[in-house]
């Protein structure tokens, strides 16, 4: 075989190596988002509470870690599941909320909704047409991340709206970023297991969609 072939075949092989990842991820993230918007369904139909910032977080960073260290075996999808499922009942008294405060509030959350999905599908357009490779961006992401999140502790604690607006629009930039860096991460082959990969970008829809809630309950909320 001639180097030209073995380059050639190699190729195919990352190819349909990275074509595979992008599959099983966005298959995963479907399957993930529909079993998530049941669990949330059901603690509104059953008007469960939220279970509070300290168990939320608990809760968040234990499946978190329990699906990172299972991501490579087949306990791996039960853990994803696991924390999507977490995720979406929290999620569900949440919306409640906004329904019960805003007498526009089912409107607020269908605006939220399709906006989060017209940023997700454009910032992922824009990383599958573009062809670059983003992992510069992945550091500045960290930071900006952890940043936000620490503001976004203070200004729940503290009780500070503008702080948490503030926090608001962080997320939506770095949520768009990260949905970017992500994609191109898994084209590029950064990215070979489609189970963090998937959990990656829930976690980003579900931040982007919380942000766009609070900052359309600000501006176009009608109490």
């Amino acid at each position: 075989m001639s180097v030209q072939n073995t380059t050639y075949h190699g190729n195919a092989q990352t190819a349909l190596a990275t074509n595979s990842v992008l599959r099983n991820t966005y298959m995963l993230l479907s399957a993930t988002l529909l079993f998530s918007a049941a669990v949330a369904g059901t603690t509104m139909a059953l008007g469960l509470p939220y279970p509070g910032m300290i168990v939320t977080l608990v809760g968040y960073f234990g499946l978190l870690f329990l699906t990172q260290a299972t991501a490579n075996s087949s306990w791996g999808l039960l853990s994803v599941f696991a924390l999507t499922g977490f995720m979406g009942y929290t999620l569900g008294p949440i919306i409640d909320m906004y329904l019960a405060r805003y007498s526009n509030g089912a409107q607020l959350v269908t605006m939220a909704m399709g906006g989060t999905g017209a940023i997700f599908v454009g910032m992922s357009a824009y990383a599958l047409i573009s062809g670059k490779r983003f992992n510069q961006w992945a550091g500045m992401l960290t930071i900006g991340i952890v940043v936000a999140f620490v503001m976004s502790i203070i200004a729940v604690v503290f009780s500070i709206p503008a702080l948490s607006m503030a926090v608001s629009f962080m997320f939506v930039l770095l949520m768009s970023g990260l949905i970017v860096w992500q994609t191109g991460e898994i084209v590029h082959g950064g990215e070979t297991n489609y189970i963090m990969a998937t959990v990656t970008l829930f976690v980003t829809i579900y931040n982007l969609f919380l942000s766009l809630l609070q900052l359309l309950g600000i501006f176009g909320g009608d109490d």
